[in-house]
């Protein structure tokens, strides 16, 4: 496979004919989500609480963050009387008018968005349908947890139908196909049905010296749906796939992570702070390609001191990226979200638990890492207390200096 930058392999079989293809590019495998639209929705019959009040009120501010509508069931409902499972989400609300609807009730129109998860779909109702309700409970989600907006009799504007987003095809530029590969595109070529033309494949990086590295949930599972002649060399192809289920590509990366995997194809860093000039997205592509080229060895004992070069830790992704390189060196990988700090502070990812971590410029951070909202993953943000909240939590002495 050398000369080839990405390899595809299906990791389902074990029968030696688990590679798919090897390929100059994968196109669809870079792109830049899209945003969930701004929409209106109403609150009918709304008894408001806390910030919401206050909101409604002219008191307080008419932006909210998220608000969680808690679906109330009728008595004589399946669910529990108020049941998570039918609970959706508004982000980034915001307040925009007010009017009364009866005895200390409201209707209240708000702005925002609706988060909507195609995987947590599947195993849900879908959001144009309303759930059986005698109401819904209002909550907040802050940074420092879950606070009360009240309630109210209906909602508007969140149940109802919405464009389906158009699929996204992939298509593997400059392709050798393998057997496995080929086998569907003579299946495309006699016009034989669709599931004799599906390829499921995870895709691999491949380093200048051969190495194969698994880019982290990142896959291909479509039907070969074109192929032609590339211009990219002599008996090579590009191949087209689309899926009758949805995206091409599962799990693809932001754009700016193609130079991120191209910077590591030359092999670990061997220079700390390389991901220093990069946005927060880019820092967090950083640590998953550190978590993807991450190599178990034996822990450093407990009490070791590391040292975390805080200098440019602007953001909560920047933390991730300088404490990785702080116990594992440059390009090393200790987390790179919550729950991940949180395993790797169990132990097995190169530092015993009960470490000293002695953070240098940590007042970058405290300037930096402040309450506030992330309007990339849409929640609020974690500041600099929480990062030492959850290091305290596993046993970790920082010394900030």
């Amino acid at each position: 496979m050398t000369g080839f930058p990405w390899l595809l392999v299906d990791q389902n079989i074990d029968d030696g004919d688990a590679v798919v293809a090897a390929c100059a590019a994968v196109d669809g495998l870079f792109a830049d989500p899209g945003e969930p639209p701004v929409e209106q929705y109403s609150l009918l019959g709304c008894a408001p609480a806390g910030r919401l009040r206050a909101a409604c009120d002219g008191y307080g501010s008419p932006w909210l963050g998220n608000i969680g509508l808690e679906t109330i069931h009728r008595p004589d409902s399946k669910h529990p009387r108020e049941c998570w499972e039918c609970t959706e989400e508004l982000l980034d609300v915001t307040v925009i008018s007010v009017s009364p609807a009866g005895f200390g009730v409201f209707d209240v129109v708000l702005e925002g968005r609706l988060r909507i998860d195609p995987e947590h779909r599947k195993r849900r109702r879908r959001p144009s349908r309303a759930p059986e309700a005698d109401g819904y409970v209002l909550t907040g989600i802050t940074g420092e947890g879950e606070e009360k907006f009240g309630t109210c009799q209906d909602v508007s504007g969140v149940f109802r139908p919405r464009p389906e987003p158009q699929p996204k095809p992939a298509t593997l530029i400059g392709c050798r196909p393998e057997p496995r590969l080929q086998r569907a595109i003579d299946a495309l070529e006699r016009g034989a049905a669709k599931h004799r033309r599906m390829i499921i494949a995870s895709i691999f990086s491949v380093a200048y010296d051969g190495t194969a590295t698994h880019m982290l949930d990142s896959g291909l599972g479509a039907e070969v749906s074109d192929v032609r002649p590339s211009v990219v060399g002599e008996g090579l192809l590009d191949v087209t796939f689309e899926s009758s289920y949805g995206d091409a590509i599962k799990g693809g990366r932001p754009t700016g992570a193609r130079e991120i995997w191209e910077h590591w194809r030359g092999g670990r860093p061997t220079e700390a702070g390389r991901w220093a000039t990069y946005s927060p997205a880019q820092r967090h592509e950083w640590a998953g390609a550190a978590l993807a080229h991450h190599r178990p060895g034996p822990d450093r004992p407990s009490g070791t001191t590391y040292h975390l070069d805080g200098r440019h830790v602007t953001d909560e992704d920047g933390f991730y990226c300088a404490i990785g390189e702080a116990i594992n060196g440059p390009g090393g990988y200790f987390g790179w979200n919550a729950g991940a700090l949180h395993d790797c502070l169990l132990g097995d990812w190169g530092a015993a638990p009960g470490f000293r971590l002695v953070w240098h410029d940590s007042d970058v951070a405290r300037e930096h890492l402040v309450p506030g909202y992330d309007r990339r993953d849409w929640c609020p943000a974690v500041t600099m207390d929480h990062l030492l909240a959850w290091l305290a939590e596993d046993g970790v002495d920082v010394d900030l200096r």
